[in-house]
Formats: C-alpha cells, sequence, structure tokens
C-alpha cells in the first residue's frame, strides 16, 4: 500500500499565486487544509498511521472550536476563488466534493458555537483513549516519551470539555440523562484500574530492546504522568458530571424538545443520508421495510424447524443456549473462517481486490459496556486492519449473526472499500473521507453478497442476515420516532425488542446511541437500498452485459461519495459501458446539482405514531426439531 503521507505541510498564501493553474492551486489547497485537519485532530492523524502529532490530543476549548470554524470559512473563501470552470475530471469532483464539505461545517456550526456531544455513554474519551493507545506505536524510547506527552495533555483536554458542557447548560441544550448516566461509572473505573487497564498496558510491555536505565526511567514517568495527570483528569470529569451536569441535564431524549431542536434534527438527516429525505419521509421508508422484513423471516421459519410465529422465534433465538458461543475462543475462531472464506471468493464479487489484508482480534475485554458486536479498524503501513470482535457477555453474542457481521465489518463490506480507497490516485481527504451513507451503506449492501460468497445456506444464518437488514430497517422507524415525533426512551426499545432478535440490553444501549447520535444510524439502510436502486438500475440497462464485479468496481472507484454523486458515477459507467469510447467515469458532473433523489409518500405530521406490538413473553418456547449442526457447533 502507499506510504500514507509523503508531503510537507505547504507554507504557500491562503490564495495560490496567479502562476499556479485551477488544477495546481486547488492540490495546494487540499493538501494545506489536511495538513490543518491533521494537527486538529491528533488523534485521527494517529489512527492514520501519521505519527507525527502523538504527542498531542485535540483541543477541545470554545476558543479552538472558534478557530475552527474559522479555518473553514478561510478554505472556503480560497477555494471559492479558484476558476472552478478551469478544472475537470476528478480534480473538479474533488473541488466540489471540499466546497460542498466545507459549507455543510459552516452550516452546522451556524446552529451552536459549542459541542453539542462532547460525551456519551456509546462515545466519548472513555472509549477512545483505550483505543488510542492501540493504535499507537511502541517500539522506541522516543515513543514512549511521545506517548507520555500525551498522557500530560488530558488533562487540558478534560478542561476543553468542560468548558464545553457548561456552554451548553448555559444555553439550555445539555445532553440527555439517558445518554450520559453511565459515564461517570465508566470514568471510575478507567481511573481505578489506570496502571492494570489499557492506558497502563505500555507499561507493562517496555521492549527489551531499549536499555534498562532507558526502561526504569520510562516506567517512572509514564506511572507519574498516569497517577498525577491522568488520575485527577478523570476523576475532575467524572465529579463534574456527577455534581454539576447530570442534575441540570435534560429528562427529554428528542431534539424536537430542544431550542430549534427540530431545525437542526433535519439537517442532521440530511447530512447523514446526503439527500434530501425529511425525517417523516425516513421514519415511512422504516415502517415499509420492518413490514417487508418481517414478511421474509416468517418465510423462513420452517426452514428452521421451529414451531410457533416470528414474534416466538425472536425470543427463541435471542435466548437458546444453543445458539451462542462456549467460549471466547470458539466465537473468534467463527469470524476467522468466515473472513478467510469471504477473502477466497472475493473475486466473484469485485475485479479489482485491493492489498491490503486484515486480521481477527479480540476487543479488549475493559472496552467499556455498550460496545458493538465487532467493530472495523482501518489499518495503515504500520499496523494491519483488523475486525476487531466483541468477546464478552458471550450470552449476548450469538453465533446466527456471525456470518453478516464478519460480511459487513471485513469483506466485502468496509475493509474493501476503505483499503481500496486508500489505494487509489486521489487527494488524501477522499483516499481516507469518510461519508456514513456511502461507508455503511456500503457494508450493508455488502451483507447482501453472502449468497456470492458462498454464505447463507444454513436457515439461521440467513436469518441472521435477515435480523440484521430489520435492526436497520427499524434503526430509520426508532431514531425518527425519538427525535421527530416524541417517542420515549422505552417505546424506542419496545419496537427494537419486537422486531429484532437482538438481547434486550443490547436494544437499550442502541437507542442511547440514537439519543446520543441522531440521525448517524440512518445511513446504514439508507445507503444500501439506494446502491440496490442502483444494481437494479444498471442490470436493466445493460441486460446480458451486466457485470457485477465491474459494476461494484464502478462503484468504489472514486472512494466515499455522497449517494447523489454516486448515482451520476454509475450513470456514466453505464453510459460507457455501453459506449466505451463516448463515456469515462473521470468526467464526474457538479456536486451542487444532485440528481433527483426518489422518497416515500411522506407520512402526514398529524398521523398517528404506530405504537410498538408488544414483547413477547420468553416463556416456553416450543424448539425446533433439530438445530442444523452449522448453527450449533460450538468448536
Amino acid at each position: 500500500m502507499r506510504k500514507l503521507f509523503t508531503s510537507l505541510v505547504l507554507l504557500a498564501p491562503l490564495v495560490c499565486g496567479a502562476a499556479d493553474t485551477a488544477a495546481e492551486q486547488a492540490g495546494k489547497l487540499f493538501e494545506r487544509d489536511w495538513q490543518w485537519q491533521l494537527r486538529r485532530h491528533p488523534e485521527r492523524a494517529t489512527a492514520l498511521g501519521d505519527y507525527r502529532h502523538d504527542a498531542f490530543l485535540c483541543d477541545t476549548t470554545l476558543a479552538a472550536r472558534a478557530n475552527a470554524i474559522e479555518h473553514e470559512r478561510q478554505m472556503l473563501d480560497a477555494a471559492r476563488a479558484i476558476e472552478r470552470e478551469r478544472l475537470d475530471g476528478q480534480v473538479l469532483l474533488s473541488y466540489d466534493l471540499f466546497v460542498a464539505d466545507k459549507e455543510r461545517e459552516l452550516a452546522a456550526a451556524a446552529f451552536m458555537p459549542f459541542d453539542p456531544l462532547p460525551l456519551s455513554a456509546w462515545d466519548g474519551l472513555h472509549v477512545r483513549l483505550p483505543r488510542l493507545v492501540a493504535q499507537m506505536q511502541f517500539a522506541t524510547e522516543g515513543d514512549y516519551r511521545t506517548w507520555i506527552a500525551r498522557l500530560l495533555a488530558l488533562p487540558a483536554h478534560v478542561d476543553g470539555i468542560i468548558e464545553q458542557m457548561r456552554a451548553g447548560m448555559r444555553a439550555g441544550w445539555t445532553v440527555p440523562k439517558a445518554a450520559l448516566r453511565p459515564v461517570p461509572d465508566a470514568l471510575r473505573a478507567l481511573r481505578v484500574g489506570l496502571l492494570d487497564g489499557p492506558l497502563g498496558a505500555p507499561l507493562r510491555r517496555i521492549p527489551a530492546t531499549i536499555p534498562p536505565e532507558a526502561r526504569d526511567g520510562l516506567l517512572e514517568a509514564g506511572t507519574l504522568a498516569l497517577n498525577s495527570g491522568v488520575a485527577p483528569a478523570l476523576r475532575r470529569l467524572e465529579d463534574f458530571l456527577r455534581s454539576e451536569y447530570l442534575p441540570a441535564a435534560r429528562d427529554s431524549i428528542g431534539l424536537s424538545s430542544l431550542p430549534n431542536g427540530a431545525a437542526y434534527y433535519a439537517f442532521l438527516v440530511r447530512s447523514a443520508t446526503t439527500t434530501e429525505l425529511s425525517p417523516l419521509d425516513v421514519h415511512a421508508l422504516g415502517l415499509k421495510e420492518v413490514a417487508r422484513l418481517r414478511a421474509e423471516i416468517k418465510a423462513l421459519l420452517p426452514r428452521t424447524g421451529f414451531r410457533g410465529d416470528v414474534a416466538r422465534f425472536l425470543v427463541f433465538a435471542r435466548t437458546d443456549r444453543r445458539l451462542f458461543p462456549a467460549s471466547a475462543d470458539a466465537l473468534l475462531a467463527r469470524y476467522r473462517r468466515a473472513v478467510a472464506r469471504a477473502e477466497a471468493r472475493l473475486d466473484k464479487v469485485v475485479a479489482t481486490v485491493p492489498a491490503a489484508g486484515i486480521a481477527v482480534k479480540p476487543m479488549a475485554v475493559d472496552a467499556g459496556a455498550g460496545q458493538p458486536a465487532a467493530y472495523y479498524e482501518a489499518g495503515s503501513e504500520q499496523r494491519s486492519a483488523a475486525l476487531v470482535v466483541n468477546v464478552a457477555e458471550l450470552a449476548a453474542r450469538p453465533i446466527w449473526q456471525v456470518d453478516t457481521v464478519a460480511l459487513h465489518e471485513a469483506v466485502p463490506g468496509h475493509h474493501l472499500q476503505v483499503a481500496r480507497a486508500q489505494e487509489l490516485d486521489l487527494p488524501p481527504f477522499r483516499r481516507y473521507g469518510w461519508v456514513g451513507a456511502f461507508g455503511e451503506g456500503w457494508a450493508t449492501y455488502a451483507e447482501g453478497l453472502g449468497p456470492e460468497l458462498g454464505f447463507f445456506q444454513d436457515p439461521f444464518s440467513l436469518f441472521g442476515h435477515l435480523n440484521e437488514s430489520m435492526f436497520r430497517a427499524a434503526r430509520l422507524v426508532v431514531d425518527t420516532g425519538i427525535h421527530a415525533l416524541g417517542w420515549s426512551r422505552q417505546q424506542a426499545i419496545d419496537y427494537l425488542n419486537a422486531n429484532t432478535a437482538n438481547p434486550p440490553a443490547d436494544n437499550e444501549a442502541e437507542v442511547d446511541r440514537y439519543i446520543a447520535r441522531p440521525a448517524q444510524a440512518l445511513g446504514y439502510k439508507i445507503g444500501q437500498l439506494r446502491m440496490l436502486a442502483l444494481r437494479d438500475r444498471a442490470r436493466a440497462a445493460l441486460g446480458e452485459r451486466f457485470d457485477l464485479r465491474r459494476f461494484h468496481d464502478a462503484m468504489l472507484a472514486g472512494g466515499a461519495l455522497p449517494l447523489p454523486e454516486l448515482e451520476r458515477q454509475v450513470e456514466r459507467w453505464i453510459e460507457a459501458e455501453t459506449r466505451p469510447a463516448s463515456a469515462s467515469i473521470a468526467a464526474p458532473a457538479p456536486v451542487h446539482a444532485p440528481a433527483p433523489v426518489p422518497a416515500p409518500a411522506p407520512v402526514p405530521a398529524a398521523a398517528p405514531v404506530p405504537a410498538p406490538a408488544p414483547v413477547p413473553a420468553p416463556a416456553p418456547v416450543p424448539a425446533p426439531a433439530s438445530i442444523p449442526a452449522t448453527a450449533a457447533s460450538q468448536e
């Protein structure tokens, strides 16, 4: 894989000289902004394998946020000074994406001058710090000195978070109690187990290649930084949350209850889906998808041998011990086999396979409550990408979900898309950029490629696939229900419990995620449905000339794109496949003139919201005559 960063920080003036062509001006602007972004977000630089900023943490103060907004404004002004009409091909597309991104950042900043969500049970420094340590280098004395400097930066980082949260309190904009209540305990657990936990782990494995005297010095300095810097900072944040913030936090959970909250949520929906869909459009689409998938699950039941209706089967699938792994090692082995099987057949669904591989590793046991079944950790030149598997609470890790989760998080899902993007000849902000509706949409779409890769022949594995798809559809209903239609937390939990086989505790954590991160979860299903529609369109247009592998290559050829631009890219590919000499994917249309987005009929504002179906009691459930060996095997 190419080296991630080979260029130096540009020191050119904000507007490039007249001697540069428009394309050169654009390229220098992209690079200047990219280097600024890495300095502004050193944690992201670390995750990408750029270790130049490892001694720092993000400046979380209000002043730094104001400076960042001003930077975005300057970048937009500089971009608009470039003669757009002199650009073409991928440079033009990069320019339009750059401008659209800056406009979106400024539009978001216009709603409030502070961070609306600095902490939640789902995300925050209690989750990110352990992951950050896992992404850093610990080979030399310099690596350890850098890490100790980063630890010493934590107190100022924490003070900035507190400053942001106090600004929100003054504005009447607080994080809901439901989304924040577990955080003080998580901070305490991290602090109490500091030396024995993930933050102290590097001290326990100082390599023997470092001289003994230096090792002793590093151990002493690292222990001091943890005890005198990190521990008091974590305690300060914990005390602030318990004594000051949580008592003032709101009991309501929907954005619509906040000042200008309804408009902000509508903006977040458009941003998360990269469409013009309204919250009510998304809600209606979710209800339609839930009904469709429930019918598919019902039709599948006879193949499982289960005697009962869908509601009882969901209870059975989440509780029968035969459907859960016997050990953490058994669960990891199943994931490794799923990834290996998909990798072996990947050329059946794409023509271009990236060079980067992917490992499967367990999630840290102290990663915190509410973590997903697995997540994707992007790789770099120095570190392999990984599928990180949650091996805690095995009673909540059904084996019927393994195949679909592996397809989503590894290949042909996130890893294929991210590794392919990193190999493209594009500016860094596009190679390493993220568009949720594309990235999560692709990974959700990729789950459906299981049959082409030899998956889902077992009815329980197929059920796992349908359950994940149902889960993404139910998100559309629940997220919009909470933030646009006034649903309660319990109403949202009941809806997920009634329509998915996910463990109730997982559904509670998911609802708290939607409360904490409004609209974030909408891109999965919206992106998947758009990609399925594009595939149908391409197959209808090309007939026997349609090649699924080439179609997927065309989808991934531009990195992560907003869905309207993806649609234009596929249309150009269809035209090129029909008349190869007359069209090219490399001639993008402007981003600012998106094609119309097909939307479901809106739900009338006054229409009653369907109440969630009651969750069946888990009392005697008729078990199937037999469980297929592939589903019940405990390795």
